[in-house]
């Protein structure tokens, strides 16, 4: 009797049994990670990040509606993503998936646009998938997002400095820099310590709407400071990190000396230089211009900290375009889109945080850079020119000729020249039983800086042959984007290479680690899916069909064996 009422309640204890396993599904959730590059793993920086969190994080993000296959994955790995983070978070992170720029006018569109594009983020115009039969339309897609913690907000460009050859390598370098994004926004937006950053003057450098994105990026996300290098006695130790960028007069031993002791004491620099005076505003004056060494005198620091930049310009076939003027109709000059070799366009590390799956460097005028023997010290190429490019030697004249030659493969045979590297690691000083005893007392007893032969601990040291990366230029309407190229349009990976050297330099958080994430694609091969087509689709569609129903005769065979009379 207890058997047959067992029997008719089955289906009650199956619903149970649904019912608490998915109670136990929402209070306890665990993903299994089977892919090689644990690409569904969160890293343990951004782990720590979101288990600290002491306020909500509001998410927007403005991917919603009818959208293409490769920014539709997009949005779905994204939407993972947040869900993981919402885990971590202990119920602090808070996100939603709109678009903005729905029943907005022409002209409130126009706004939200312009005000979007101030803040980095770049409209998509794509046609929107639509039913078979159906007119096509043109929309545009934001592939953006806004975190916002309190009353600050930090925009996202999910696309922004990311490389790829075609489409799916676009997107797939994408995916793997989602949580590098987020998870940076999130700590930039609730750092309670902002680093320090010192700007270094005194050599010529300049302070002028050529680096007004550099300054201004500076005072947004950094304490900034200026330091007149020959005016101070000794650098503070209370920059985190100081940048000298595109000086043009010599420096003295005396100068050396205050940065050679800052890396002793642990500080960490950035060195943006210029070797060569090669000036785009003198060749298109004269056709051709001399380039010369402009003696900055810092060979022998950068040679004991284990670099050497030559006296020489890389040209490369991977340029930038600019116009030229090619002839006259009448009075008015005409203008062509050509290969600049002497503008390459830099590619960043396989390995490197910094510079990995990043959107090409855009560089103007830029020398080779040679790593030298210095015990201890850990050396990383962080950019360097395409398989086809070469080195000129100096002093040599500049001519607009140059762009004849880039055809020609034979002309560009040396591969992957070095134009900016990272040096980490306890270095030694250059001057090392060069200064008096007098001063090493007054370095001791009166600046309270007491002079290192050698460092006591790790620094940093990112050195970097073209110093036009981190500049812009300014036209009629004002500064331009770091990075951006007038003729063509279209804004590089600069400003982004900037900033992840300023994070690797300052940041303790370890979250930039995460842009080393490696996303394997995975693509099918078309001729295997085209010859076995057939049987693919048997095993998809027609195996799942014969597997169910031969479930359902077996269940029935034993439940009629069981239960028959």
């Amino acid at each position: 009797m207890n058997k047959i009422i067992s029997s008719k309640f089955w289906w009650l204890y199956l619903l149970v049994i649904i019912i608490v396993i998915n109670w136990l599904a929402s209070q306890f959730h665990y993903r299994l990670d089977l892919t090689k590059e644990k690409r569904y793993t969160l890293s343990e920086p951004t782990k720590k990040l979101l288990k600290n969190l002491d306020d909500n994080i509001n998410i927007d993000i403005y991917l919603k509606g009818d959208l293409k296959a490769g920014i539709k994955k997009l949005t779905k790995s994204t939407e993972e993503l947040l869900n993981e983070f919402k885990e971590y978070g202990n119920g602090k992170v808070h996100f939603r998936f709109f678009d903005p720029l729905t029943d907005l006018d022409d002209s409130a569109k126009k706004d939200l646009i312009d005000s979007l594009n101030r803040m980095g983020i770049q409209p998509m115009t794509q046609v929107a998938q639509t039913k078979k039969g159906e007119e096509q339309s043109e929309r545009f897609v934001l592939p953006a997002a806004m975190v916002k913690y309190k009353d600050r907000t930090f925009p996202i460009n999910l696309l922004k400095g990311v490389s790829g050859a075609d489409e799916n390598a676009l997107y797939n370098n994408a995916e793997a820099l989602l949580e590098y994004k987020f998870a940076n926004a999130i700590d930039k937006i609730t750092e309670k310590h902002v680093p320090a950053i010192g700007y270094v003057m005194g050599n010529g450098e300049p302070l002028d709407f050529s680096v007004y994105n550099l300054i201004e990026g500076f005072k947004k996300n950094y304490n900034l400071g200026i330091i007149k290098l020959d005016s101070v006695y000794t650098i503070p130790s209370v920059f985190n990190a100081i940048i000298i960028v595109k000086p043009t007069n010599k420096f003295s031993d005396a100068e050396k000396l205050k940065l050679d002791q800052y890396v002793m004491h642990g500080g960490n620099i950035i060195f943006m230089i210029d070797n060569l005076h090669a000036e785009m505003d003198s060749l298109k004056v004269d056709r051709e211009t001399v380039v010369y060494d402009r003696g900055l005198n810092l060979e022998d620091l950068l040679f004991k900290f284990g670099a050497r930049i030559n006296q020489d310009l890389l040209e490369d076939r991977q340029c930038a375009e600019i116009n030229f003027v090619v002839g006259m109709t009448g009075d008015k000059p005409q203008f062509q889109l050509l290969h600049w070799p002497y503008f390459p366009l830099l590619s960043g590390s396989l390995t490197h945080p910094i510079s990995k799956n990043l959107d090409p460097v855009y560089a103007k005028f830029t020398n080779s850079i040679d790593t030298v023997k210095a015990n201890g010290i850990r050396k990383t190429v962080l950019l360097q020119t395409s398989e086809n490019s070469r080195s000129t030697g100096t002093p040599a004249i500049l001519s607009f000729e140059s762009v004849k030659t880039i055809d020609d493969p034979k002309v560009f045979n040396q591969p992957n020249i070095p134009a900016a590297v990272l040096l980490e690691g306890k270095f030694n000083s250059l001057y090392a039983n060069r200064i008096s005893s007098a001063m090493v007392d007054t370095l001791a007893n009166i600046y309270k800086d007491p002079f290192l032969p050698s460092a006591e601990k790790e620094a940093k040291i990112i050195v970097c042959s073209g110093a036009e990366i981190v500049m812009n230029e300014v036209s009629q309407r004002g500064p331009t984007p770091m990075g951006y190229n007038k003729d063509i349009n279209y804004t590089f990976a600069n400003q982004e290479f900037l900033q992840n050297c300023l994070d690797y330099l300052t940041s303790t958080s370890g979250i930039l680690e995460t842009r080393s994430k490696d996303f394997t694609l995975r693509l099918l091969d078309p001729k295997k899916v085209e010859d076995n087509r057939t049987f693919w689709q048997f095993v998809n569609i027609v195996l799942p069909l014969l597997l169910v129903i031969i479930a359902g005769f077996v269940f029935q065979f034993v439940r009629k064996r069981k239960y028959g009379s």
